[in-house]
């Protein structure tokens, strides 16, 4: 069993390889080589290959494929926020990164499982007060867009027995360790993240903002569940919204009190941005994912269990 993992040194590539290399296997079948592409090269303990290069490139899709990975993590991405700000970047890494790794399994002749990371972000409103499965995607956002054209994409390439394909609609995930990326969602972490570390964290909208998340112990579990389902269940619809906890700003800050105190809690500024918020209120809050529970893909039941995924997992850890 080969395994190829794409946006290897992002922080939900690195923990899907620790999991992937902690449990050996996948599908029942032991993971002999586990092949971790990024634009920087991935630290992860061997057995494995780190190959370092931009996928939309010429000819670095087909290296890649030319190992024959059985199971595809297609992680790699340019985050929200900085697809918005940079907008040749987005399409180039989000559409034809993505365009040229489907091209390269199809050239290759075999049929591969594929999870590709996609995201909520291809809602667009005016919204119910919850998403069910059916509702349509009509982003307002470029990123919403490159990764629903993704989707589309990993749909069509499925249909023609190109590869056996799933999608799955990420809702924010909570808490990232380590420093603040480019999203717009970044402050959901930060918020939490960084009083548990000792500093301040600016928060840039309403405390009765509702979002859903879920944490990195859950994205990975997600991942993992994906790449051994059995996608007759799933049906022709590949692409599935996954479940998550919906909190509110101000219940994320009680659970940090609760669990850290309220002079931790007390580190958090309010410091409305309104760019920030601005890509916020374009964004779903709330979803059934039905058919995704239905298959047995789980998340935290509150938002006091993300906090306490962060303290065991990520807290003090270099």
């Amino acid at each position: 069993m080969r395994v190829l993992i794409t946006g290897a040194a992002g922080m939900i590539g690195r923990k899907l390889a620790a999991a992937l290399l902690a449990r050996r296997a996948l599908q029942g079948q032991q993971i002999s080589q586990l092949i971790l592409h990024d634009i920087v090269a991935a630290e992860v303990v061997v057995p494995h290959i780190a190959l370092v290069g931009d996928l939309s490139g010429p000819g670095v899709a087909a290296g890649l494929i030319a190992h024959r990975p059985d199971v595809i993590f297609h992680l790699a991405g340019v985050v929200s926020g900085e697809a918005e700000a940079n907008f040749d970047l987005g399409y180039r890494v989000n559409v034809d990164g993505t365009r040229a790794l489907f091209e390269a399994i199809r050239a290759a002749g075999y049929a591969p499982r594929v999870v590709y990371a996609s995201t909520t972000a291809v809602f667009g409103g005016p919204f119910p007060e919850e998403i069910p499965d059916d509702f349509a995607p009509t982003p307002h956002s470029s990123y919403g867009v490159q990764k629903l054209i993704g989707e589309a994409l990993l749909s069509d390439y499925a249909r023609r027995g190109f590869f056996d394909g799933i999608g799955l609609r990420l809702p924010t995930i909570c808490v990232r360790p380590g420093k603040a990326n480019r999203a717009a969602s970044s402050f959901f972490s930060g918020i939490i993240r960084e009083p548990l570390n000792g500093l301040p964290a600016d928060l840039p909208v309403a405390r009765d903002w509702l979002h859903t998340m879920a944490s990195p112990r859950a994205a990975v579990g997600f991942f993992l569940h994906a790449a051994e389902l059995d996608l007759a269940a799933v049906g022709p619809r590949r692409n599935l919204t996954l479940p998550g906890v919906a909190v509110t700003v101000g219940e994320q800050i009680e659970a940090l009190t609760r669990a850290a105190g309220a002079d931790v809690a007390g580190l958090i500024r309010d410091v409305p941005d309104a760019a920030v918020w601005a890509i916020v209120q374009s964004w779903p809050r709330r979803f059934a994912a039905t058919r995704a529970r239905a298959l047995g893909f789980q998340a935290e039941e509150n938002f006091d269990q993300i906090v306490q995924a962060y303290i065991e997992d990520d807290l003090h850890r270099v």
